[in-house]
């Protein structure tokens, strides 16, 4: 006898930006012209350039050793995409998901970078007291960090 279950709860589910201006800043804040999904995905495909990682250092206050460092790339490996200008598919992601959070806390703080990148890189009660840069090296982890920042925006206790 088979149990079939009727709804079954999704394992992963996209949480969009608490702001939904949020999603096309994100391009924005890496200096890309299209900001649609398919052309993010091929922008990560195909790599970010160093152009982007630029753009998001200006934008963020974040300084190159500090964006490795998030980024798990080693400093040498870093050095090298700095002079063939361009990131693998990866790190692209990484970046571009970095990108997300930023630019999610950005808007949280109305555009104040300073706290901004404070909070990102300070301990946060509702994340069991790590940091979200931190936790944002995963998916699932930025999952829990847009989250957060959503429940913060909406006000409720975390």
């Amino acid at each position: 006898m088979s149990m079939a279950v009727a709804n079954p709860k999704p394992i992963a589910s996209f949480v969009p930006p608490a702001n939904p201006a949020t999603g096309k800043r994100i391009g924005k804040a890496l200096g890309l012209k299209s900001m649609g999904t398919p052309s993010l995905m091929q922008a990560v495909k195909s790599g970010l350039s160093w152009s982007a990682v630029r753009k998001f250092l200006d934008i963020t206050g974040f300084s190159q050793q500090d964006l490795a460092k998030y980024l798990n790339i080693p400093e040498r490996t870093f050095a090298r995409r700095r002079e063939t200008g361009t990131f693998d598919p990866r790190e692209s992601e990484q970046l571009l998901r970095l990108a997300e959070i930023s630019q999610a806390a950005l808007d949280l703080f109305d555009d104040d970078t300073t706290a901004t990148r404070t909070w990102l890189t300070s301990p946060v009660r509702g994340l069991g007291n790590a940091r979200p840069i931190d936790f944002a090296q995963s998916e699932f982890g930025a999952r829990e960090v847009r989250d957060l920042i959503g429940r913060l925006a909406d006000g409720v206790f975390s």
